[in-house]
């Protein structure tokens, strides 16, 4: 007979995983023109976002993961640094609906520059990686001016993390919590990268993503991270990081946040609105660990769940 080793769950009665809205935090799509054209997710305009806001907050959702972009564009992405941006306009409006809500932010540049690139390009066309961490960084500080609780470098360089908290607390903005994207590498981002224009046009990102086959890699890459002072970690694709999530569950005390990305809501809910699928994922997910899961269905899923 095989013995098992169960003490991991050796406690008394059943235990239960239930998903609840609070553990849901929605996705902001948000477009200076948010009408124009087919797009594969939903947007929002400035406008829409004050109703959207105090939607999730009747139904028990208190945070928001927001992405913004527009036709202001130049090889530097120097729209995503300005006060007027997108992004600090759709921060506001979302502060300005409700003061509790916490603010996560896309920090990355694919959304402004005009190769829809994550990084800036030196001369001869190649990642000036200095110069995309300053301007990450800039982006961080403008985001947190705004109203920002959580800003979330996404280009994946090694010392961005450190570069964004040394250019926060700069500026006096220690307790604004960072937390950086652990990406592998998948064709499951297509429907966000088509519906906010950040397509890139080398049609590569994979030098700073990490490779599915390797979660060593993928691990090590968190804990550096976490070295150089991130307060938190959002994993992504969702769908495939449970084994990484298992793993930095036992090895950090960081909270961490799956992210389902657009390729996981476009082949998991139903046309329909069913959304089964998704609940099982995401219980699964809450099972592994997951402190907060990022999800574009998090309203759907939390009128269900309330």
């Amino acid at each position: 007979m095989i013995e098992h080793d169960v003490t991991e769950f050796a406690v008394t009665g059943e235990t239960v995983s239930t998903l609840k809205p609070s553990d849901l935090a929605m996705v902001f799509l948000v477009r200076d023109d948010p009408e124009a054209g087919a797009r594969p997710m939903p947007t929002l305009g400035l406008r829409d976002v004050g109703p959207a806001v105090k939607d999730l907050v009747r139904h028990g959702v208190s945070a928001v993961k927001v992405f913004a972009g527009g036709d202001r564009r130049d090889a530097l992405g120097s729209a995503g640094r300005a006060r007027d941006s997108m992004m600090s306009r759709a921060i506001q409006e979302v502060k300005a609906a409700d003061a509790s809500m916490t603010v996560m932010t896309e920090t990355c540049l694919c959304s402004f520059t005009d190769t829809g690139e994550c990084h800036v390009g030196d001369d001869a066309g190649s990642p000036d990686i200095a110069a995309t961490i300053e301007a990450i960084a800039e982006q961080a500080v403008v985001q947190a001016k705004a109203g920002a609780d959580i800003v979330g470098p996404a280009a994946m360089l090694p010392g961005s993390v450190r570069r964004v908290r040394q250019a926060l607390d700069d500026d006096g903005r220690s307790g604004i919590r960072i937390m950086p994207h652990l990406i592998f590498d998948s064709r499951l981002y297509d429907g966000y990268r088509r519906t906010m224009d950040a397509i890139p046009a080398s049609g590569e990102r994979r030098v700073f993503q990490v490779d599915p086959q390797r979660p060593t890699r993928a691990v090590r890459t968190s804990l550096e991270f976490i070295e150089e002072g991130a307060d938190m970690l959002l994993l992504e694709p969702a769908l495939f990081c449970a084994d990484v999530l298992v793993a930095l569950k036992r090895i950090c005390a960081v909270p961490l946040a799956p992210f389902s990305v657009s390729g996981e809501y476009t082949r998991l809910m139903g046309a329909d609105g069913d959304h089964r699928l998704l609940f099982e994922l995401f219980t699964m997910l809450k099972r592994a660990g997951s402190d907060h899961i990022i999800t574009y269905a998090a309203a759907e899923l939390a009128r269900t769940l309330e």
